[in-house]
């Protein structure tokens, strides 16, 4: 495996947010498919990077994958306070997928995270059916949280996203 992990450049933006959305879509994780408002944010790897690290996945300059790593509670956070990094948008080309080119993604993060100062831990945000990335967070070290669940669209009861953290 010849992949390096980076940071993404803007000419990859576009890039990277299509394998984000489409990685999202194909495996059914947009409660509203084409029309899920989520779908913009996911292709928005402007946005991201303008406001947290986005990591990329590449192999001979070809784009494998990327996470979005926020650092000690940035603006992209969801769940991470002040003293914890957050791993966002997780996301592998289907072609890519099996090569162990997440868990290099989400290794850097880790390693991002162990590198910045005063980060105590890294959490992150996940779906229930995501079970190929939650094999990954386990295999790392990362424990389920329980007490940090929660629903990103409240007024819809049957949207839960699963926490995971790693002590640094």
């Amino acid at each position: 495996m010849d992949i390096t992990i980076r940071q993404a450049m803007p000419d990859e933006y576009e890039t990277l947010g299509e394998i984000t959305a489409q990685a999202y879509l194909g495996d059914g994780l947009l409660d509203f498919g084409e029309s899920d408002w989520y779908l913009g944010e996911l292709r928005d790897v402007a946005k991201r990077a303008a406001a947290a690290d986005v990591l990329i996945a590449v192999e001979h300059d070809r784009v494998l994958g990327g996470v979005t790593f926020v650092p000690s509670g940035g603006p992209m956070a969801d769940i991470s306070g002040p003293d914890e990094a957050e791993i966002r948008m997780l996301a592998v080309a289907p072609e890519a997928r099996g090569r162990g080119v997440g868990e290099a993604l989400v290794r850097a993060c880790v390693d991002q995270a162990r590198a910045t100062p005063g980060c105590v831990r890294i959490v992150l945000s996940t779906q229930r059916a995501m079970h190929s990335a939650h094999r990954i967070y386990e295999r790392l070290g990362f424990t389920r949280t329980p007490e940090r669940d929660w629903n990103p669209i409240p007024h819809l009861n049957d949207i839960s996203l699963l926490a995971y953290e790693l002590e640094l």
